[in-house]
């Protein structure tokens, strides 16, 4: 499957890899674990550049947040027990859900969310943590949100930068997390998910919202009307049932080999309903 690369470099610097990349008449792709990289049909491709020596992979705490390297692996995200301890353990559930045991060991959190699949099971966490992704280029570094970086099926604004970190600011305080999701094997890529967080008063009204969902757009998306459904809200089943139409009315779902649209729509009902039922429950588990 890789017989039209001609040459595997190894930089040692971000800086070393930025110019490899962008060498003049050469077609270059950077390269970690590689498990999407096998799945493109294309071979516009020739060189690629191994970015697991840049010192990328590192899972640092950030005050009460968190900075992820890009390179760090699934295994690694599911493994941490800052990453575990975060917004109620939800990204690191979701790396849980990437594929096989053998495939998370090689896989990175980078090339989860640099493939830009409508289905990336880190994005929709990262989403609701409110997460940043760092850029870096020819001419130095920038910011973006994630919600930003993802344009199209496969197509995320790097505009030929290279993904070097993600940032994790302070979860909201007192905001529980939840992350529902439906595949048709566990191994598989989500059919529908969705990921949460609420933050409830004393009287259990909604104060600050995020709800974001996969496999269900051509991007990963937030929701941000599904989100004014619930503010000021008591979560009641006729403020739930409503937040779920909203919801299923921001997605565009497509029928696929997978699931029918309608079927997608039905799911991401239901697994909405779930969520908000399980950061409510976190929430009296916790006073």
């Amino acid at each position: 499957m890789f017989d039209h690369i001609r040459a595997f470099h190894q930089p040692r610097t971000v800086q070393e890899a930025l110019k490899l990349l962008h060498r003049p008449g050469v077609k270059a792709c950077p390269v970690a674990g590689g498990t999407d990289l096998v799945l493109r049909a294309g071979r516009s491709v020739t060189e690629l550049v191994d970015i697991t020596r840049l010192g990328l992979d590192a899972i640092r705490r950030n005050g009460r947040g968190l900075r992820i390297g890009a390179a760090a692996t699934l295994a690694a995200l599911e493994d941490s027990k800052a990453v575990q301890a975060l917004a109620d353990g939800i990204l690191a559930k979701a790396a849980a859900y990437c594929g096989t045991v053998q495939m998370r060991n090689v896989a990175t959190v980078g090339g989860n969310l640099a493939n830009a699949s409508p289905a990336a099971d880190t994005a929709t966490p990262l989403l609701v943590l409110d997460a940043e992704v760092v850029l870096h280029g020819l001419r130095g570094k920038r910011r973006i949100g994630l919600a930003e970086f993802f344009l199209a099926p496969h197509r995320t604004a790097a505009a030929g930068a290279l993904l070097t970190e993600i940032v994790i600011p302070a979860p909201h305080p007192r905001a529980r997390f939840s992350l529902q999701r439906f595949s048709r094997t566990e191994s598989d890529i989500a059919v529908v998910s969705v990921a949460a967080g609420l933050q409830l008063d004393g009287k259990g009204r909604c104060q600050w919202a995020r709800v974001a969902l996969g496999a269900v757009a051509p991007v990963p998306l937030r929701v941000k009307k599904t989100e004014a459904a619930l503010l000021g809200q008591v979560l009641t089943p006729e403020v739930i049932e409503r937040a779920m139409k909203v919801a299923a009315g921001e997605a565009r779902p497509i029928t696929d080999i997978r699931a029918s649209a309608e079927y997608r729509a039905e799911l991401i009902r239901l697994l909405l309903r779930r969520a908000l039922l399980d950061c409510a429950r976190q929430r009296e588990r916790a006073q």
